[in-house]
């Protein structure tokens, strides 16, 4: 396989990762402390999201599937580009 296939991956890979850190950091805490990472928040209702969060949170799931793609791809790029003994 070409040079230039893993080049393109790797850049596509750091760009999407930046991406995604930063839509993660954009979205809005539903809960507050400890107790909702554990279940204590499962009160908050996403029935009064905006069309805003509904797009961040399809940019979101967009960027991660292109960033999981990457990986993937690179994987078995270097599957097929080393030889195994």
């Amino acid at each position: 396989m070409p040079m230039w296939f893993a080049y393109t991956l790797i850049v596509l890979l750091v760009l999407t990762s930046i991406l995604l850190t930063l839509l993660i950091l954009l979205h809005r805490g539903k809960g507050g402390g400890m107790s909702s990472m554990f279940g204590g928040g499962v009160t908050s209702s996403l029935a009064g999201s905006s069309v805003a969060e509904k797009n961040l949170d399809r940019y979101t799931v967009l960027v991660g599937i292109v960033w999981f793609a990457c990986i993937v791809g690179l994987g078995l790029w270097l599957r097929l580009a080393i030889p195994s003994t």
